[in-house]
């Protein structure tokens, strides 16, 4: 018990530290949305899908992106720096009728009525200090919030990448380099995750400099 409780405590320590990198590094990962934020946009407007919930938007790169692509965004970040960073930027560039930001922790029920979004993205969101428990619980709440034939769009760093088994185990396929905890996902994990949607594709692709190597994921809820 007393272990598992480390354990948490640990996993919950992330918060902190995303709160401190991202309060300390403006634009962490750049001001131009992510490919898959592209890819994902294509998408969403191919099927009609207009209102999207972006889960962990990070400093809002790809949240700015889909509203000025003519998407309402909700999105949900658990830092309240990455939150206010979202914000700022919305009404530095006008779109408040577009974005509606709030902090919370996937962990617990999104704060959502059943079928209220057309499509649900996340970019790395679902490789985070989540266990996998935590990810089964969040599979199911997008499903629940997720209208009929709604997409969910997500990416997550794959066993593959080179960092994959390196630093200080945290349990089950998560490990801890540079003070952030990856959760790491097998091709397995990614159908496991898929109960009560249609998967439409698992493609892989690489990003950044190590290059980071991940699965982009896209199903339709049932």
């Amino acid at each position: 018990m007393a272990e598992r409780a480390e354990m948490e405590n640990i996993l919950n320590a992330q918060r902190q530290h995303w709160q401190k990198t991202f309060s300390q590094t403006p634009e962490m990962f750049g001001s131009e949305p992510s490919i898959p934020a592209c890819v994902a946009a294509q998408l969403f407007k191919k099927e009609g899908k207009r209102r999207i919930l972006e889960l962990g938007g990070g400093q809002g790169r790809d949240t700015i992106f889909f509203a000025r692509s003519g998407f309402q965004v909700q999105v949900l970040d658990y830092s309240d720096s990455a939150v206010d960073a979202i914000s700022d930027k919305v009404i530095q560039f006008g779109l408040a009728g577009s974005v509606a930001s709030l902090r919370h922790d996937v962990r617990e029920q999104l704060p959502f009525e059943d079928e209220s979004f057309d499509g649900c993205y996340s970019h790395m969101l679902y490789c985070m200090a989540l266990k996998t428990v935590d990810l089964e619980f969040l599979s199911s709440e997008i499903r629940r919030v997720l209208r009929p034939h709604g997409l969910q769009f997500y990416t997550v760093r794959h066993t593959s990448d080179p960092d994959y088994g390196t630093g200080i185990h945290r349990g089950e396929d998560l490990y801890e380099v540079g003070g952030f905890i990856v959760h790491y996902f097998s091709r397995e994990k990614v159908e496991h995750l898929a109960k009560g949607f249609e998967i439409l594709s698992i493609e892989e692709f690489t990003e950044g400099q190590l290059p980071r190597k991940l699965f982009q994921v896209t199903l339709r809820k049932n």
